[in-house]
């Protein structure tokens, strides 16, 4: 564990008041303001304005993130400073250069001495920073691709590649979009930052209290309420902010110590907390940043891959939603009080408002606006709604809440800077089809194995990182085997990988969504993960689902629709079930084992199956007698 520690250990997080802190806010809003204005309004080139942002994020991240876990939590250092102002010198050559980068013809116009020596400054610039946000891990990666990438034509065997010089590497790298100011940072400088400002905004101007409102009504009386609420409150939330560790640190901020008062384990209220955040990152109709990036990658328009996700999205929930009502009816769990159970009357009165920018979302991609547009409406319409709160509103509060955003976007640029790079050698070698070729002789002509191994290597991938950099490392390197060798659809190869990315935010070793809650619950992070995945087991199956049955991404006639949605769910309940042992009463080992078997008929599409999953559900379940502590109230 040490040496994993390492791996993704970052530098201190710092807050810094007074001048600094008033500088690094201005800074801040400024950054906010040009990329709002770059992604919906700019004409220039696409480069040119990815440059210009990295360019402006890195000048804050050095002065906000500590070299290491021991840096001074509130004061930047001499270094820090130093760093910082190199990277403004780039972004002030950059600007004078931008015209002429956006011209210049890669690999035969020649670099001049000042593009080598800000190219290169801005790459080494760009590792620091993603090895004090995210850790050594990604930082390794990107060093060992880059000697690979230059001494690797005098290896021997597949890996083998033709001459790449150093020339050749600094221009793909940082002078076209195949490298550093890729797929992955364009997507961070232009619809994910606008996504990420409307959920930071709805949250400032009060959004996260009517959610957890409207939550504490729908769930608050049933038993376990506590629970139930936190996983309603953590979906909506979670669903416009984009990051399980967000909110879980939003939301679990609140119903964590609400569920540690009324008697839950600290253990117990954590993974139902971070369970419940993680699954926001793949409800539409927002989802999580990470899709944005796949639509770059796919071609397939995000209103496409928000609609083929809603199904699985609600059967993600139906699991973690099973499982925290059994356990709740196993364990005696209370309702949530009475007095924190506001009225729905009440609740619309001071917070309907906040229905608005989610409508106004939901319109603007049915009529067919970009994400950019979309993300703006929305960020629009919440600035709006709080105007006409002006009880709630100032315009502090709004300068505020635009410089957060950018605050909250410096380890997701970093991550997504250094994913870059790691695509950038990735393409110039060839790597991906040798890789293709590992992959596919790992899993022989098994899809399944092939499947399980692409999952596994995800997990691996999103150890600590951002889930946008995770998705995009594993869709350069794992989806061209799904889509070219075994012959799956764009949706469906990258939708199992976003899934699996998405979940590496809670499964150990790292699962940083889970020690966002353990510095909330005081409490063990890896016991949080382990009880969180335990929640989450049905999503770990539905990515399988979706890909041996498309139906239950909306692919097919109504009538497969349909019936996919209904075996599934099935499937869903009866893992749920053996995974809390608790039905109407407690189960023995083989009952729940049954049930595992019986899921997993339902998830195969044949009448046959079908038939044998309801017979042995049956046998299972039925011959279980009710029964009731004294201590859990009808629901």
């Amino acid at each position: 564990m040490g040496i994993l520690a390492s791996l993704v250990s970052t530098g201190v997080r710092r807050y810094p008041r007074g001048p600094i802190g008033h500088a690094l806010s201005a800074f801040a809003f400024v950054i906010a303001v040009y990329t709002i204005w770059a992604a919906a309004f700019s004409t220039w080139d696409l480069v040119a304005r990815t440059i210009v942002f990295l360019c402006m994020m890195l000048v804050l991240v050095f002065p906000l993130v500590g070299y290491s876990e021991r840096a001074h939590p509130d004061r930047p250092s001499i270094l820090d400073w130093i760093l910082s102002a190199s990277a403004f010198a780039s972004l002030l050559f950059f600007l004078h250069e931008v015209d002429a980068i956006a011209v210049r013809i890669s690999l035969f116009d020649p670099l001049p001495l000042s593009y080598w020596v800000f190219g290169t400054l801005i790459l080494l610039l760009s590792l620091e920073a993603a090895r004090r946000t995210v850790g050594m891990g990604l930082t390794v990666l990107v060093i060992l691709l880059m000697v690979y990438n230059l001494f690797g034509h005098l290896l021997t065997g597949p890996l083998k590649h033709g001459l790449i010089t150093p020339d050749h590497m600094l221009d793909i790298m940082v002078f076209t979009t195949d490298g550093l100011f890729g797929v992955p940072i364009q997507v961070t400088a232009s619809y994910a930052f606008l996504f990420v400002l409307f959920g930071v905004l709805l949250e400032r101007a009060g959004g996260g209290d009517f959610f957890f409102g409207i939550a504490a009504v729908i769930s608050g009386r049933r038993v376990g309420g506590p629970a139930k609420v936190a996983v309603f409150s953590s979906a909506l939330f979670g669903m416009l902010s984009g990051s399980p560790t967000s909110d879980v640190m939003t939301t679990g901020s609140v119903t964590i110590p609400i569920m540690k008062r009324l008697g839950y384990p600290a253990v117990l209220a954590s993974a139902v907390e971070v369970a419940a955040s993680t699954g926001g990152s793949i409800l539409p109709p927002v989802m999580g940043s990470a899709v944005f990036i796949m639509v770059e990658f796919t071609g397939i328009s995000y209103v496409a891959i928000a609609i083929a996700s809603l199904i699985p999205a609600l059967l993600y929930y139906l699991g973690v939603y099973t499982q925290v009502h059994l356990r709740s009816r196993k364990l005696g769990l209370q309702r949530l009080p009475e007095d924190q159970i506001p009225k729905l009357s009440t609740t619309m009165k001071s917070g309907g408002a906040f229905i608005v920018p989610l409508v106004t979302l939901v319109t603007a991609l049915a009529v067919g606006y970009t994400p950019t547009m979309v993300a703006l409406f929305g960020a629009v319409s919440v600035v709006v709604v709080w105007v006409l709160r002006w009880r709630t509103f100032s315009p502090l509060k709004l300068y505020n809440a635009i410089a957060q955003t950018t605050f909250n976007m410096v380890a997701v640029t970093g991550a997504c800077a250094a994913a870059g790079m790691v695509i950038g050698g990735i393409t110039m070698t060839g790597l991906a089809g040798k890789v293709s070729e590992l992959l596919v002789l790992a899993g022989g002509s098994s899809l399944a194995i092939t499947l399980i191994i692409a999952a596994a290597l995800t997990l691996f991938l999103g150890m600590g990182m951002p889930t946008p950099a995770a998705y995009a490392l594993a869709a350069a390197l794992l989806a061209p085997t799904l889509i070219k060798v075994f012959g799956l659809p764009p949706l469906q190869s990258h939708l199992f990988l976003l899934y699996f990315a998405v979940l590496s935010a809670m499964t150990p070793p790292v699962a940083v969504a889970a020690y966002a809650a353990a510095a909330i619950a005081h409490d063990n992070p890896m016991k949080i993960a382990i009880a969180a995945c335990r929640f989450a087991m049905a999503a770990f199956v539905l990515p399988f689902a979706f890909i041996y049955d498309p139906a239950i991404l909306l692919k097919g006639s109504v009538l497969d629709i349909v019936t996919s949605a209904i075996t599934v769910a099935l499937a869903v309940v009866l893992l749920s079930v053996a995974a809390e042992g608790y039905f109407r009463s407690a189960m023995p080992w083989w009952s729940r084992l049954i049930c595992v078997a019986a899921a997993f008929c339902y998830l195969i599409p044949t009448p046959a199956s079908l038939i044998y999953g309801s017979v042995v559900t049956a046998i299972a379940l039925l011959p279980l007698k009710p029964w009731r502590s004294a201590a859990t109230p009808a629901v």
